[in-house]
């Protein structure tokens, strides 16, 4: 089955504890494209400027993803810079964004990626999400969708008109929170699946992500990674862990849904590890599958057999 992604490619300025990059690839549909490749045919839909080079380009076909819907216009790419708390780097705080060629960015989807069995609405303008998705034919079979703070406080409305037409929402446990007004994981999945996505994974970072599923609820942890070089990316590289191994499978049983998202878990874990695609664009398959079955042994217990009791 094939993919389609539409977001935003981007160059970011980045500053952790362990050191620094000057606009390095980023972008949210490109994160998404490098994890998502591993397991499927990935289409990308975004807008980038004219300094971003044929070598920039070839980070992406390299990766097997079909960059026609790649639109190049006159000026320059989306910019972000930021600053990681050196102590915390779950906070940032960001310096500079320069939108560029993506302030105007109204994508219009060609031919070749209007039928597509699989959509993941990266993070950008609500109202564009909900643009993409009436231009598909026929409806995809899931169409996903990622957000951030910003369009949940001042564009609220628009959010939810597209939420309520999606099937599975990407949302960090602040994030969800904040959306719902409620103050536990449980009560703001809850109301979210009753606005209209049936799956609703909420993240946490280091603590790991839930995955809420009709009566299915199910946490996988994070993979322990000694040195986390930079969080960037990680958000959208988890989605592409995620759809892309739906995509590889065509299986959306709870089963399948549920090891979707333990290698989204393991995707998202090898984006930390590196700067911008320096670590989760150069992996082998062997490596995933490792990390896979290193969190199956982390979560494996002995279950209960027949009449057998917890109490003697």
């Amino acid at each position: 089955m094939s993919l389609l992604v539409v977001g935003s490619v981007a160059f970011d300025s980045v500053k952790t504890a362990t050191g620094s990059r000057k606009d390095a690839l980023g972008g949210s549909a490109l994160y998404f494209s490098s994890a998502a490749s591993y397991f499927t045919k990935v289409n990308l839909v975004a807008v980038v400027g004219e300094d971003f080079s044929e070598a920039n380009k070839k980070t992406l076909t390299t990766r097997c993803v079909d960059i026609s819907g790649l639109e190049t216009a006159k000026g320059k790419t989306f910019r972000w810079e930021g600053i990681y708390d050196t102590q915390n780097l779950n906070s940032r705080e960001t310096i500079d964004t320069q939108l560029n060629v993506f302030a105007n960015f109204a994508p219009s989807l060609e031919e070749n990626n209007i039928a597509h069995p699989l959509l993941f609405l990266a993070n950008i303008d609500p109202v564009l999400q909900d643009q993409v998705l009436n231009q598909m034919n026929p409806r995809p079979k899931i169409v996903a969708l990622d957000t951030m703070d910003y369009w949940i406080n001042d564009h609220r409305g628009n959010l939810e008109n597209i939420v309520e037409n999606v099937d599975v929402l990407f949302m960090d446990e602040k994030e969800i929170k904040s959306f719902t007004s409620k103050s536990t994981i449980f009560a703001a999945a809850q109301a979210v699946r009753d606005m209209g996505p049936r799956i609703v994974l909420v993240k946490r970072g280091e603590y790991g992500v839930v995955m809420f599923n009709e009566g299915d609820i199910f946490y996988v942890p994070a993979f322990p990674v000694e040195n986390v070089v930079d969080p960037t990316g990680a958000g959208d590289s988890f989605a592409g862990g995620f759809m892309g191994y739906l995509s590889s499978t065509n299986d959306f049983s709870p089963g399948s849904l549920r090891r979707a998202t333990v290698v989204a878990s393991v995707m998202g874990s090898f984006a930390v590890e590196g700067f911008s695609t320096e670590r989760v664009g150069k992996l082998t398959n062997s490596e995933i599958e490792d990390r896979f079955r290193g969190i199956a042994g982390m979560t494996y217990f002995e279950p209960l057999q027949n009449k057998e009791e917890l109490f003697n």
